[in-house]
């Protein structure tokens, strides 16, 4: 039971599938191709030509026509057709002339002055026969016109992107990212060098927006303030077009400091999550305001500020960008884990061989055990033995 509102917490997994439920998907956009790697595609890439659209050299040499030696004709642009016999000097990439059966490699070749009928006629030799079609590129060779090129759901990498290029597209349809705006707040933080006693290093400033943009989303704007209501409100009262999501830190308690749950009181908004059964990170919230956009707040020591992103903004930023609830996966406890307290327990662990040796650094306001993590366990209030398999959440910036 949350001792501010009197609302019951919810189960870590009923908070992650509660904050997906709750956003909905934005509409997809269209991005010009430089701007889309590491976007995912909303819509099939459709090649709008052949790939490639002319036939064309995979070699530096000539195109001739059947067997030599061949008459040698220079290279034109308008060109009357090969006959048999002739050949025309070609780089990789060109245009097979018209009549032309295959590409003679430039090593393979030798030019000669003076054919046997003494006209002076450069001729080409070679002790090699090409076969038909040999060292050409068909003409839609890769693609058909109207041929699915990238299948939708694809997250584009540079190679999509020069696909989409050779399918004759400039821009593709694209999953929205969400627009987050950060609120942090905090009269004891310090943002810059060694903090003095009673005050504490920012955390936030420099990894969260990182973080944000590694779960799939965008930042849309920072704001700093201190622990003052009606700074708050002020800050939470910004134009609902200018972003999607609402992120703060801190001030989700019920002391004299922190003004979240007033400030959302004053504005009308509706708490959908006052607090989770987990720790670290129980004191996270979830609420909608009143113009529909929602708001995560996040507790104010760090590790459970990563703990509260994980379980409800990650689910709310894939539902916006209609990618399903982000999947948990399974490993082996190398080292038992004590029983809990009645909540779920999340405990980064490293991976050892093939099993999971849980962190000691488990307290509220350690990086420490995250910062080298290869995941987080997701830990029953029974506790768990050496060998038992347990599930756990992937970090976004482990690979």
């Amino acid at each position: 039971m949350s001792a501010a509102s009197g609302m019951p917490r919810l189960s870590w997994e009923q908070a992650r599938e509660s904050a997906y439920a709750a956003a909905g998907v934005l509409p997809t956009t269209r991005v010009e191709l430089s701007a889309a790697v590491g976007r995912v595609l909303a819509e099939p890439v459709v090649a709008l030509c052949e790939v490639p659209h002319y036939a064309s050299s995979a070699m530096d040499g000539w195109a001739v026509r059947g067997p030599g030696p061949w008459v040698l004709r220079a290279a034109a642009r308008d060109a009357p057709a090969l006959e048999a016999g002739e050949a025309r000097a070609i780089v990789t990439g060109g245009l097979i002339p018209e009549g032309a059966d295959a590409v003679l490699r430039s090593e393979v070749g030798d030019v000669v002055s003076g054919g046997s009928d003494a006209t002076g006629r450069r001729l080409l030799r070679s002790s090699v026969t090409p076969w038909i079609g040999q060292h050409i590129r068909p003409r839609g060779e890769e693609f058909g016109r109207g041929e699915v090129g990238i299948d939708a759901g694809a997250r584009l990498n540079p190679a999509h992107i020069a696909v989409a290029a050779a399918c004759g597209v400039d821009e593709v349809a694209v999953r929205a990212r969400a627009r987050v705006s950060l609120v942090f707040t905090g009269d004891e933080v310090v943002t810059h060098g060694i903090p003095a006693p009673g005050t504490v290093r920012d955390s936030f400033g420099p990894q969260l927006p990182a973080f944000v943009e590694l779960l799939g989303a965008e930042v849309a704007g920072q704001t700093r303030i201190g622990d003052d209501h009606g700074a708050l409100v002020r800050a939470l009262s910004t134009e609902a077009s200018a972003h999607d999501v609402i992120i703060t830190t801190g001030g989700t308690g019920d002391s004299s400091a922190d003004h979240l749950r007033g400030a959302l009181d004053r504005l009308g908004a509706h708490v959908l999550i006052d607090g989770v059964a987990m720790r670290p990170g129980g004191p996270s919230i979830m609420a909608r305001l009143d113009d529909g956009r929602l708001l995560i707040g996040l507790p104010g020591n760090p590790l459970a500020a990563m703990m509260g992103l994980l379980t409800l903004a990650a689910p709310v930023l894939a539902a916006l960008a209609d990618t399903g609830l982000p999947e948990l996966s399974r490993v082996r406890l190398g080292a038992p884990v004590a029983a809990g307290r009645g909540e779920t327990r999340l405990i980064p662990f490293r991976l050892v061989g093939s099993q999971a040796e849980p962190s000691t650094y488990t307290g509220s306001a350690m990086l420490r055990g995250l910062a080298d993590a290869s995941g987080v366990l997701v830990c029953v209030n029974s506790g768990s033995a050496v060998g038992d398999e347990v599930e756990f959440v992937p970090l976004p910036w482990v690979r």
